[in-house]
């Protein structure tokens, strides 16, 4: 974990937390999904004529990857719709890192060493537990439908980070990786919009057109940024670090969406801090 690598990974962070406002600021999920995929294919539909072509041992990873994307965005497309954006984005997203540290030593052989270990688990167990608490503390009756589809949601992202992991290695090219990926995966819910709202989907789309398209390139750059640095680092720390956009989007949630931040969003935050430490430390 290089200063370098840890600096990509926490802008895009930051840059993930910001697109996933935008999709969820856009009241119907549909609309926000089919802007930023179709915003990302777009993105990768013009990458990939001039990026290096994955080799081929890549492209099992590349498919595999696309359609847990597809199943990652469906999901999220619902705890959005559900939930509290503050409430659902933290736990998506700190699922993830202790089931990627697991597969990563199962799948890739990269054990982390006990600094490592304990970073991982104080971040992820930690900001996970304070989402929760965070949901008890506030009155609020448990949103069961909300919950399971934002932990289904951090088990997709753990399957896709996995296999990317291994995919981005394996291409030669994290740029031309990036790019088929995008289009791959950004074509389907446009495609899937379309059948279901056939003419009235352009209408639909039009005010919220340029969002949803920065939206599609923010989710491309920040992803992109990703799988750079699993390329130059063990996948559990990078998966850990890039769950720090559980406090910006905790943030984006109070400033924004005027969702309570509160004690244990800030308890979160501490956590984070101190695990990223003991990461840094190994």
């Amino acid at each position: 974990m290089t200063p370098l690598v840890v600096v990509a990974v926490l802008i895009a962070a930051v840059t993930h937390a910001s697109w996933n406002a935008i999709a969820h600021g856009i009241r119907d999920q549909l609309l926000a999904f089919t802007l930023v995929g179709g915003g990302g294919a777009v993105c990768g539909l013009v990458l990939a004529p001039f990026t290096p072509l994955p080799a081929a041992a890549a492209w099992p990873y590349l498919l595999g990857s696309a359609v847990l994307h597809i199943v990652y965005q469906v999901l999220l497309m619902q705890s959005f719709r559900l939930g509290e954006f503050g409430q659902m984005y933290p736990i998506a997203r700190g699922t993830a890192p202790l089931v990627v540290t697991v597969l990563a030593a199962v799948f890739v052989g990269e054990v982390p060493g006990p600094w490592a270990l304990a970073g991982v688990a104080l971040a992820s167990a930690g900001l996970l537990g304070v989402a929760l608490w965070g949901l008890r503390g506030s009155g609020a009756r448990p949103q069961w439908p909300a919950l399971l589809a934002a932990l289904a949601t951090g088990l997709s992202i753990a399957s896709y980070t996995t296999v990317d992991g291994l995919g981005v290695r394996a291409s030669g090219t994290s740029l031309g990786y990036i790019a088929w990926l995008m289009l791959l995966e950004g074509i389907a819910i446009p495609v899937y919009a379309l059948a279901v709202r056939r003419r009235q989907l352009l209408v639909q789309l039009k005010p919220f057109a340029l969002r949803g398209a920065l939206g599609g390139v923010l989710s491309v750059f920040a992803y992109g940024l990703v799988l750079w640095a699993q390329t130059q680092a063990p996948l559990a720390p990078i998966a850990a670090l890039r769950e720090s956009s559980i406090i910006v989007g905790a943030a984006i949630g109070a400033l924004f969406f005027k969702e309570r931040f509160g004690a244990p969003r800030i308890a979160a935050a501490g956590l984070m801090v101190v695990g990223i430490g003991l990461m840094l430390h190994s």
